[in-house]
């Protein structure tokens, strides 16, 4: 017969954990996703579909954090598409599209990498879709977005920061990315 530390070993309780909710381990993870604001224009309707050009795509993404509580981030992913062609724009789609992120017990630069290359990262295949089934819904092949390296990208802007107040690397960005 097992004896109760046995016992609580076998159920994968921890010993060190506190009564009442009181953890004190580190955790992090998107509590909610929404679209917060979504635009889709098609502003040359029904002549641009007699167009024979290819659209140039210009592709914009902006990354913000913003605090709701002392647990609670809303991280924004923003993104806005425009295909133009020579007698003008075919679509123009502007989302933003967010994600309720919670944290505790992090260390700052650690929950500041989560806001800004974690969650974003978590977030972008919703994006993507969204992205592409407005472009589809405007009368368009669906616009498919590349894969973005967000934890490259959170490196390449902390290396930039750095390199910019003169310090060694680890200077945190603020605001957006």
């Amino acid at each position: 017969m097992a004896d109760e530390g046995d016992i609580l070993t076998d159920l994968n309780m921890d010993p060190n954990a506190k009564p009442n909710g009181a953890d004190n381990r580190p955790a992090a993870g998107i509590v909610t996703q929404y679209i917060k604001d979504l635009s889709v224009e098609n502003p040359n309707a029904p002549d641009c579909f007699q167009w024979n050009e290819q659209p140039q795509i210009d592709l914009q993404v902006n990354i913000g954090a913003n605090t709701v509580n002392q647990e609670l981030s809303e991280v924004e992913l923003k993104v806005n598409v425009t295909a133009k062609g020579e007698k003008g724009d075919f679509y123009l789609i502007e989302l933003s599209y967010c994600g309720l992120v919670g944290m505790r017990n992090l260390p700052d630069e650690q929950a500041h990498a989560f806001l800004f290359a974690e969650a974003p990262r978590i977030l972008f295949p919703f994006v993507r879709r969204v992205i592409a089934d407005a472009s589809r819904d405007a009368g368009f092949p669906p616009l498919m977005m590349d894969p973005m390296d967000f934890g490259a990208l959170y490196q390449q802007q902390l290396a930039a920061r750095a390199q910019q107040q003169g310090q060694s690397g680890d200077a945190m960005p603020t605001g957006e990315n």
